[in-house]
């Protein structure tokens, strides 16, 4: 292979991936908190009897883990402003795509750390005299939030890696930046090789998060 490693002009652009991974980042917090607050709500309504309530969450469920996130994304990004007449921004329509798609992705774990919860514990909060919604606050999330939690952590970092399909919508995140500058400069190894590296430094850290959570938790529930 007679290729000439050249790593000057990614050094020069180190600042602008930088500035990338700032967008990835932000984005992925947001669908973090997207993903842990509405997956929580849809793993309730999934709980109910009601079959008014359990079809259309089965059915929101189903789409988004049944279909390609690219797929998602471009729907948002291209069909919601023709069928509802709304201009959002690239960036929005991207991090809406990808929270909805980790709230499905974590309603599924919350319901099992949920039906995983001994029925005496809401028994008890029953006979103390709080009500649904305490119950669920106070009784429920806790505990549903420390079983789930390893699970919820390995979706986040999922969701930090699909991510970089947002370059494919024109959000300036790190993919983005990486695709643009290895055509600029003719060097794609050594910038895509950089960029894989920099998703690798903050994923693999949460990823030993992952692994020590899941001991610790299963130390507590063994005693």
């Amino acid at each position: 292979m007679n290729y000439d490693f050249s790593w000057f002009h990614v050094e020069r652009a180190f600042p602008t991936l930088l500035e990338g991974l700032w967008v990835t980042l932000e984005l992925t917090l947001w669908a973090n908190i997207i993903g842990l607050v509405l997956g929580f709500i849809v793993a309730i309504g999934m709980m109910s009897k009601i079959k008014v309530i359990t079809w259309p969450l089965t059915l929101y469920i189903e789409f988004f883990r049944c279909t390609p996130a690219l797929i998602q994304l471009v729907w948002f990004f291209f069909c919601v402003p023709i069928l509802f007449n709304v201009w959002w921004s690239a960036q929005f329509m991207g991090l809406l795509a990808l929270g909805l798609n980790l709230a499905a992705f974590n309603s599924e774990a919350y319901r099992a750390a949920i039906q995983a919860i001994p029925e005496s514990h809401t028994d008890a909060s029953t006979a103390l005299g709080l009500n649904g919604l305490q119950r669920i606050f106070f009784v429920i999330l806790p505990q549903a939030l420390l079983l789930a939690m390893p699970v919820l952590i390995t979706n986040g970092i999922g969701i930090f890696q699909q991510s970089a399909l947002v370059a494919l919508i024109s959000v300036e995140d790190l993919m983005y930046q990486g695709r643009y500058l290895s055509s600029q400069t003719f060097r794609p190894i050594e910038t895509l090789t950089l960029v894989a590296l920099m998703y690798f430094a903050v994923s693999f850290p949460v990823s030993l998060t992952v692994t020590y959570l899941e001991r610790r938790t299963k130390r507590l529930l063994a005693t």
